[in-house]
């Protein structure tokens, strides 16, 4: 974005220098995001303690939670900071749509990785989902039924991010093409995903190439069954 605004193209810096050191025509910048700042001047005028009150297990505040996918009522709803996947839709999304029964979740949009209806009680909030290998990021959420194939999910984010990627870095701009190619495939080589998923995590300048991976190894982790059930053989 800071790129953008200086009249370059919109391709990540190497950090460090961090943007809050030199940022925006090389003068410190803070970048925040857009809800931040819709909450100032709300929190100003109706106190702290007032914002603190909500929440649900342990958290506190509110949160915009956008939420599409296999539910009756899908937008944007603002729900208590630390409520669950099950919560929102019963209270909030008007239950799962007729005949179509959870079978996972996208917490925080094509980056934030999937996880299983089992795991559909874990608050979504910024430090309870990083040890399932997710993160809730802008709060994205993308709700999969038993009607979803999830070859296709993943056919479809990685697609996603093999377009969106800015080509800067070898391990995004490649990895993300190499990483569709293999999941098309009906034989899907565990050892190469996770070897590739490694390089892009640890080589990739931005987050785009860093979070690829996160939705394949989260089907890899969590989804064995359901993949080989819809005939995708696993090796390795």
């Amino acid at each position: 974005m800071i790129e953008s605004l200086e009249g370059k193209p919109g391709k990540p810096r190497h950090r460090p220098p961090f943007v809050a050191q030199k940022g925006l025509f090389d003068r410190p910048t803070l970048v925040n995001n857009v809800e931040t700042v819709y909450w100032i001047p709300e929190i100003y005028h109706k106190g702290a303690d007032w914002f603190a009150s909500h929440g649900r297990h342990g958290r506190q505040g509110l949160r915009s939670f956008s939420v599409s996918g296999r539910v009756n009522k899908p937008g944007v709803h603002l729900a208590p900071a630390g409520i669950s996947l099950q919560e929102l839709i019963d209270e909030y999304c008007g239950g799962m749509l007729a005949g179509h029964q959870l079978l996972g979740y996208l917490p925080g949009g094509a980056s934030g990785g999937i996880l299983p209806a089992s795991k559909a009680n874990i608050p979504l909030d910024f430090d309870t989902l990083q040890s399932e290998g997710c993160f809730i990021g802008s709060a994205a959420v993308i709700v999969l039924s038993d009607q979803d194939n999830l070859q296709q999910v993943a056919r479809n984010l990685m697609a996603f991010f093999r377009d969106e990627s800015c080509g800067q870095c070898t391990p995004c701009r490649v990895g993300t093409d190499k990483m569709l190619s293999l999941i098309e495939a009906n034989e899907w080589d565990v050892e190469q995903l996770h070897r590739l998923s490694q390089v892009m995590m640890d080589a990739s300048i931005c987050g785009l190439g860093q979070a690829a991976p996160n939705p394949v190894l989260g089907l890899l982790r969590d989804f064995k069954e359901e993949l080989t059930a819809s005939n995708i053989i696993l090796r390795g």
